[in-house]
């Protein structure tokens, strides 16, 4: 699990620092105030780890195929001044014990990255008391400084490792990037739902579904994928449709929904919802646009391996308030039965009341959350920790956090008299 992330000069964060990172992380605010930006630190170390072959560029901006496209290190770099410092800092639990060069133990590890233009680049783990630095200079990224480690030279070189000139990594730094990379292979991502929902989905039974694609398109091959390697376990038990309906059941969606096969092609099948008991059945696209949005989030939190980080952008979207409640109380359902870490970014005060219900109830605990304000101010994006107690109240709220309500009322209130007054003197 995530437990700290911390961000200097990063797009529109100047700094964002020692965010602590809960099984249950939200981050709240306006339009453009930086929300998304947080979550695609993580995203861009993430497709870094996971770039094939090529260790010639520290990190990884993506392009259109990839989980975030940033371009380049001009356009992510604070108000585009590539003379100053990108910093992040990561801190994160290991699964077990980890052994560094059959020396040091730990349970955890952290991780820090400082580049000072896009030609000089320094990182370093921190390992128990240990501190391991691998550090390159040059233009271009093409001449390299010999990292302290056993004296050996490097002559490639990411953000979180070296490659050695021999082209074999000292097996310290070995240890460190299999942990890195450990920890970014533990994180799915959802963006904003994008994908119309279909009368009919095809899956051919030898491809199994990883993920649900990055706007959710792969999440009915996904279900079908996990479903029937769940059925072929344990024959007549169709463990994950029966969790998925349970959740839509409890947001008050539909009743029930099956995967119906046509018989006339063996690839093909319908997704067919009672929207209530003792309905007709319907093809998905008929039902509205609400189960279709939020299916992909309740189909990842089922199908992802135990021990996994989600990052979700807006899972709310398109859900009705009461939905949006009900939401709060299935992701932290699925983070507690799971064991999953959950970092979302959300416009849904819904959400923030259910969860600091809970913590009342004694169904949660404090700091089983971490809820993050973030504001922007002529350009440069701030960021507050909100202040939950025992009982779930909320110290620091931010004045018009999600717009006044009341004022509105209030207007709403005084235009009604207005009206009145004016139209007993036209009487």
């Amino acid at each position: 699990m995530i437990t700290y992330l911390s961000v200097e000069n990063f797009k529109s964060w100047e700094n964002a620092p020692d965010l602590r990172m809960a099984p249950l992380t939200a981050f709240f605010g306006a339009n453009g105030s930086g929300k998304s930006s947080i979550l695609q630190v993580l995203l861009m170390l993430k497709q870094t780890t996971e770039r094939p072959l090529d260790w010639n560029e520290p990190l990884y901006f993506g392009d259109e195929n990839s989980l975030v496209n940033l371009g380049s290190f001009d356009q992510i770099i604070y108000q585009h001044n590539n003379s100053i410092r990108l910093g992040i800092y990561l801190s994160w639990t290991l699964p077990g014990k980890l052994s560094i060069a059959d020396k040091y133990e730990t349970d955890a590890l952290s991780f820090c990255l400082d580049t000072y233009g896009d030609s000089v680049w320094t990182s370093y783990f921190d390992c128990g008391d240990t501190h391991y630095l691998a550090r390159t200079f040059g233009i271009g990224w093409s001449e390299f400084e010999t990292p302290i480690v056993d004296g050996a030279a490097s002559s490639l070189f990411r953000c979180y490792g070296i490659r050695a000139k021999s082209g074999k990594t000292p097996r310290l730094y070995a240890d460190l990037e299999k942990a890195f990379e450990a920890l970014f292979a533990k994180i799915h991502y959802l963006g904003p739902v994008g994908f119309y929902p279909q009368p009919s989905y095809t899956w051919d039974m030898y491809r199994y579904a990883r993920g649900v694609g990055k706007h959710g398109e792969e999440a009915i091959p996904a279900l079908l994928s996990s479903s029937r390697a769940n059925y072929i376990a344990y024959e007549d038990e169709d463990i994950e449709e029966e969790q998925i309906l349970l959740w839509l059941k409890q947001l008050g969606l539909i009743h029930s929904f099956r995967l119906l096969p046509d018989y006339e092609s063996t690839d093909t099948y319908d997704f067919l919802v009672r929207p209530y008991e003792n309905g007709p059945e319907v093809r998905l696209p008929d039902d509205g646009f609400g189960v279709s949005q939020v299916l992909p989030v309740l189909i990842l939190c089922n199908t992802v391996p135990e021990g996994s980080i989600l990052i979700l952008e807006q899972p709310e979207a398109h859900l009705h308030p009461k939905a949006q409640s009900g939401l709060a109380d299935v992701l932290v359902d699925a983070a507690k039965k799971r064991r999953l870490q959950i970092i979302l970014e959300s416009h849904s005060e819904r959400l923030i009341h259910r969860l600091t219900r809970r913590i009342a109830e004694e169904h949660l605990l404090p700091d089983d959350i971490a809820l993050y304000s973030c504001q922007k101010q002529e350009g440069t994006s701030e960021i507050e920790e909100l202040q939950v107690d025992d009982y779930g109240n909320i110290s620091n709220w931010p004045q018009n956090f999600f717009g006044d309500e009341m004022d509105d009322l209030a207007a709403k209130a005084k235009a009604e008299i207005d009206r009145r007054k004016a139209n007993k003197q036209w009487r």
